[in-house]
């Protein structure tokens, strides 16, 4: 897994600094809904991550209620294979910490590489590591423009998984899906 992280990273890297016609960067602010699962019970409180109490949620037990947290960080934005036509690639990176208002930390580095239309319409795919591990973003929005200034609104999903954790005691616990809406604003040259 760790291989072909690499090699995605390390071709998005080539391609986007070989065949890049603009960049822009600015920040990103968001809400991420989490589906119930032992994630959205620790952010919401009701249980802590080293408690006893948690290998309930993490032996079967997915909790009841889902978890809102709240998104703040950066966006890095490379476009390629411009040929003049209706469709620009988009390569992005979003350093983002999330859940701050829940006195949390939690940190994330996404990657999308995707596709703009000239009317702003726009769509990726890509990997999200985070301090829970590693999964894949699929991401849909519009980019309103008002003369130089880009307004990208995005909804983000990525699908819950089951983790299999030695770390506790050999409990599988369900990460719970995410829904995030994010929107953030950047200036051309």
């Amino acid at each position: 897994m760790k291989r072909i992280f690499t090699t995605i990273l390390l071709s998005v890297t080539l391609l986007s600094a070989e065949a890049q016609i603009e960049k822009l960067a600015g920040p990103r602010v968001g809400v991420t809904m989490i589906t119930p699962g032992s994630l959205a019970s620790i952010i919401r409180g009701d249980v802590s991550f080293f408690s006893d109490e948690v290998r309930q949620e993490w032996t079967g037990s997915t909790g009841k209620y889902g978890a809102a947290i709240s998104q703040y960080g950066w966006q890095w934005e490379s476009r390629f294979a411009d040929g003049g036509g209706d469709v620009v690639g988009i390569v992005e990176w979003i350093a983002l910490v999330s859940g701050m208002e829940k006195g949390r930390f939690a940190p994330s580095l996404t990657s999308v590489v995707g596709a703009r239309t000239s009317n702003g319409f726009e769509v990726g795919v890509g990997p999200s590591l985070s301090l829970g591990g590693v999964g894949m973003v699929f991401a849909i929005g519009k980019n309103f423009q008002s003369g130089s200034l880009n307004m990208p609104v995005n909804l983000v999903f990525m699908p819950g998984k089951d983790i299999d954790s030695d770390k506790f005691g050999g409990y599988t616990y369900n990460t719970g899906a995410r829904i995030s809406l994010m929107v953030g604003f950047n200036l051309a040259k």
